[in-house]
């Protein structure tokens, strides 16, 4: 029956087997959206650069047994290439929201085309505030930041559509654009943080569910939490974040290191860069 499920995602650590990306073809910092496109904005993007790291990232995950499905990019959409926001899959069902920022809507359109192409089915939330960036899924759990690209009222939504999930709000403080830039879940007792950002309460919360490894500030500026499970404890990690990839060793996870630095300049890694459609339930 799971071979012929078309999506499925039922955790952020199961084993990938289809993703969606998009080649940062027209990336550029037209107007700086996040902290670290601030710091770059006079740099800006080198955009052959990108998408040589790019097409290593699509390179990289094809050999290790994911089906990469492509966007097209457009020179409308220059942060297409973060592919995570515009869509998530709960469970077995794909949704697509709008997305929050003026640089940033329209992009729902051609994941919808190619969601149609490829016969997946999607659940339209359109008109919600929600970016998959801060939506996270661990079996019965789904824990969704609470940002200036995701509100509660969308969050109350997605809740009445999923009653078979427990659905926990984490709010989390404004510097950083969404929650998976400050918490990631690896396994089903292992997680990153970047200490200081997470409502108190919930981080308590968050620690009696899991061994929290702390990513520090120096790693943070290079994304050092937003780094993507492949299943079988690999992780795709950035080759700078040599902190965070040795604490990952030395607990038994696989670090597989590719160099994203050209694009984790407009704020966003390999988190960022996937939109995951099929994982395998390893249960």
């Amino acid at each position: 029956m799971q071979n012929q499920l078309k999506s499925l995602c039922l955790s952020e650590y199961d084993t990938l087997k289809k993703v969606v990306l998009c080649s940062p073809t027209f990336m550029t910092i037209r107007e700086a959206i996040n902290e670290t496109q601030k710091q770059f904005l006079k740099e800006n993007i080198d955009t052959e650069l990108a998408k040589k790291q790019h097409q290593q990232l699509v390179q990289t995950l094809e050999e290790n047994g994911v089906e990469v499905l492509l966007l097209k990019p457009s020179e409308q959409f220059p942060e297409q290439v973060f592919t995570r926001d515009i869509g998530f899959t709960l469970g077995n069902q794909v949704f697509v929201a709008r997305m929050a920022h003026d640089v940033r809507k329209g992009e729902e359109q051609p994941l919808i085309n190619l969601l149609e192409k490829e016969q997946i089915t999607y659940t339209n939330l359109l008109e919600d505030k929600i970016e998959g960036g801060d939506v996270l899924i661990d079996r019965n759990t789904i824990y969704i930041g609470v940002s200036n690209r995701t509100n509660e009222t969308a969050i109350d939504h997605l809740q009445s559509l999923l009653p078979n999930f427990e659905v926990m709000t984490i709010p989390f403080t404004d510097t950083y654009l969404h929650l998976d830039c400050v918490f990631n879940v690896l396994s089903e007792n292992e997680a990153l943080i970047f200490p200081g950002e997470i409502d108190e309460d919930k981080l308590k919360m968050l620690s009696s569910r899991y061994e929290l490894i702390k990513v520090s500030a120096e790693e943070q500026a290079t994304l050092g939490t937003n780094v993507l499970s492949i299943g079988n404890k690999r992780v795709l990690s950035l080759p700078i974040n040599k902190e965070v990839n040795q604490k990952l060793r030395d607990r038994g996870f696989e670090v597989i290191e590719v160099d994203i630095t050209e694009i984790i300049k407009s704020g966003g890694a390999f988190r960022c860069c996937t939109m995951p459609i099929l994982r395998e339930d390893s249960r």
